[in-house]
């Protein structure tokens, strides 16, 4: 029995990569359904299910960080690429904090874009097909990997799906020291390169995080190398 293709939302007001992208996602076996604003795709989403969104940020009405808020607001952990002009580290920042599981700079090659809708899909695959784990434990923070929690001293934090990703595989490697390029294949399925400050932007936010629950000095940066959590 052939496996259903997986659904997209695609949110872009510009026709011309609008166009392109759908003919794309198609021959690669996507079913693609598209909007052209913000209001629209939060209306689509709500409505329907869907294995991933491509949101574009720049759109009229509602942008497409305000469609990420919302949806993350409202329980929708739907894997989310953001498309952006803007390519400074602030821009990309706001896009992760909003929820997004990853973005893509414009221009892109379309090759870039397939190996992420991929990464995405691959990673919310294992999750679901992953069966109910124990809680893990570090000091006083404790992570649910089945449930997909987070608690510090008992008080609930609150991450995105990549920060607990990061989270659990830190954890999970207690006291070693995981030099970036694993991190980078295990949590988004390929290397960014060099010059990425993809790892370092969502290190930043999962700190800013713990250290507001009252878990400071948890993640420890190891200059060269990478990163390992150690107990407070």
């Amino acid at each position: 029995m052939a496996a259903m293709p997986h659904r997209v939302l695609l949110a872009d007001d510009d026709r011309a990569i609008r166009e392109s992208l759908v003919r794309a996602l198609d021959l690669e076996g996507y079913h693609v359904t598209e909007v052209t604003d913000g209001v629209s795709a939060l209306a689509t989403a709500r409505r329907e299910a869907f294995d991933v969104l491509i949101l574009d940020v720049m759109m009229p009405g509602v942008d497409g960080l305000g469609v990420c808020r919302v949806l993350r607001a409202e329980g929708d952990q739907t894997p989310i690429l953001m498309l952006t002009a803007r390519v400074e580290t602030p821009d990309r920042v706001a896009g992760l904090d909003a929820g997004a599981d990853d973005y893509l700079p414009k221009p892109f090659e379309l090759d870039e874009l397939l190996a992420r809708l991929r990464a995405l899909l691959r990673r919310t695959s294992a999750e679901s097909g992953t069966a109910a784990q124990r809680t893990l434990r570090l000091g006083e923070l404790a992570v649910d990997p089945a449930g997909r929690r987070t608690w510090w001293q008992g008080t609930e934090i609150t991450l995105s799906k990549t920060e607990f990703d990061l989270l659990e595989l830190l954890v999970r490697n207690a006291g070693i020291v995981l030099d970036r390029t694993t991190i980078y294949q295990r949590i988004w399925g390929y290397e960014f390169g060099s010059e990425s400050k993809n790892l370092a932007v969502y290190i930043g936010y999962l700190r800013r995080k713990l250290e507001q629950a009252g878990a400071a000095e948890l993640i420890h940066t190891v200059r060269g190398v990478g990163y390992s959590v150690r107990p407070a």
